[in-house]
């Protein structure tokens, strides 16, 4: 499927804001609201938009401590992959994963309530797998999060 400039504008409005109204989003990019609806509904089909989700706040939920936790391993077959995959789809508090060139073979994103928390995390992780060495950088400070994709708008001439 080709994205035309309307098509990117849909995305971007409603990955800023999911709850905005068809009506409104027709109005910003031009289109009455059938049309609108139907490219809406097209990229959803094509897969450009995933799912709808709420964001929480993570500090008023007493998740403030995000933890960056650098995983290294001796084992780089596929099943060892596959089944570390699995293992860390049974941490609720591993928010993102990532499978890494350089130093580290593996990078979590972990959010707990605080050090304590990180602590009883870390010897249940270690304890479910074999890991050849675990480094952890704690956050002091988030200075810039974002969802939103950096999409490629045309302007005007």
């Amino acid at each position: 499927m080709h994205l035309d400039n309307i098509d990117m504008q849909l995305l971007a409005l409603i990955q800023h804001d999911d709850s905005i109204s068809v009506d409104l989003i027709a109005k910003h990019v031009g289109l009455s609201k059938t049309p609108c609806w139907r490219r809406i509904q097209k990229l959803e089909k094509a897969g450009y938009i995933k799912r709808h989700v709420a964001l929480l706040d993570a500090d008023k939920l007493e998740l403030g401590v995000s933890v960056f936790v650098q995983v290294k391993t001796n084992q780089h077959d596929a099943n060892w992959a596959m089944e570390f995959a699995k293992v860390v789809a049974e941490f609720p508090e591993i928010v993102e994963f990532y499978r890494m060139a350089g130093d580290y073979d593996y990078l979590m994103r972990v959010l707990v309530k605080d050090i304590p928390a990180y602590d009883r995390f870390y010897k249940r992780l270690i304890s479910a797998t074999a890991l050849t060495d675990v480094t952890s950088n704690f956050a002091m400070e988030q200075i810039k999060y974002t969802t939103e994709l950096p999409l490629p708008l045309q302007t005007s001439k």
